[in-house]
């Protein structure tokens, strides 16, 4: 390596959190990439290419529990590389248990802690090994509700300097406390204290996509304030979560029975929302539930 700056981005984290996708994209990139590599063997690795093994500046390696024993390696190692004169960045990649749960069902495949209890048993002891690096990362990537071109975009668009910057991906639903709380809800925000637009005849049959239950809605002094308020909320919590390195927020939205007042509500921050600095996503979960 003759470069200035010598690159090394290791990718851990979860088993099944999308690893090997941010390496493929690091590929693309024209990163030499190495997967599984035992992490005793890195500054060894390094020194092979930059001997001209492989021409590059930018290397990524993906290390993580398929190595049984590099947690115990993990600070000397590190320590032996940054003296070395690389840049090192860490990037820990993470998903919610469901998500994980869901991706191993699918391609059944063995979590590799998985024994007698099973993949969700697996997982649980993942994340308790890996606390400690997670702490020490330089990026924490949330994958739980990313797609695949999604995750990509991310990676790439973080190596390549927008850093902070990147959007964060806002899933905003609507939702009826009748049907459940969703679980897989960042921030729920409760709209039962609205006027309801069940109660008036004409409206009844609607739901809050049709433009007269949205009026309805927004004519209320409540809804108004409320907006405002929640509004000056998000603008306040979206910087730090960011900071924190999270990629995707789900922010639910309930009322009753999830076709009214929440929909509208929803509607309507989908406007705000695309002002700001976010992927935004909508869903109305329930608004079909109620109708016959």
């Amino acid at each position: 390596m003759n470069n200035n700056r010598k690159r090394v981005i290791i990718i851990t984290g979860l088993s099944g959190s999308g690893k090997s996708s941010a390496a493929r994209a690091l590929e693309d990139e024209g990163f030499f990439v190495v997967d599984n590599l035992p992490l005793a063997l890195l500054p060894k690795f390094l020194g092979l290419v930059e001997q001209g093994v492989r021409f590059t500046s930018e290397v990524a390696v993906v290390i993580d529990i398929r190595n049984r024993g590099f947690l115990a390696e993990f600070e000397t190692t590190l320590e032996t590389v940054r003296h070395a004169g690389y840049e090192l960045e860490i990037f820990f990649f993470e998903a919610s248990d469901e998500a994980l749960t869901r991706r191993y069902s699918e391609t059944r495949r063995r979590h590799p802690l998985a024994l007698a209890g099973g993949v969700a048993e697996g997982i649980r002891q993942e994340r308790l090994l890996l606390a400690h690096l997670r702490g020490r990362a330089t990026a924490i990537i949330d994958s739980s509700r990313l797609t695949p071109h999604q995750l990509r975009d991310m990676v790439v668009r973080r190596v390549r300097g927008t850093g902070e910057a990147l959007p964060l991906v806002v899933h905003l639903q609507s939702f009826g406390f009748r049907y459940g709380l969703p679980a897989e809800s960042d921030l729920v925000m409760d709209v039962r204290f609205l006027p309801n637009p069940h109660f008036v005849p004409e409206l009844q049959p609607l739901t809050g996509r049709d433009p007269q239950v949205r009026d309805y809605v927004l004519a209320q002094p409540e809804t108004r304030e409320f907006l405002e308020r929640f509004e000056s909320l998000f603008a306040f919590l979206l910087p730090q979560y960011r900071r924190e390195g999270k990629s995707y927020l789900t922010v639910s939205i309930g009322c009753t029975g999830g076709q009214h007042r929440s929909v509208a509500i929803v509607e309507t921050l989908r406007d705000r929302f695309a002002a700001a600095e976010v992927s935004l996503e909508v869903v109305h979960r329930d608004i079909s539930k109620g109708q016959k």
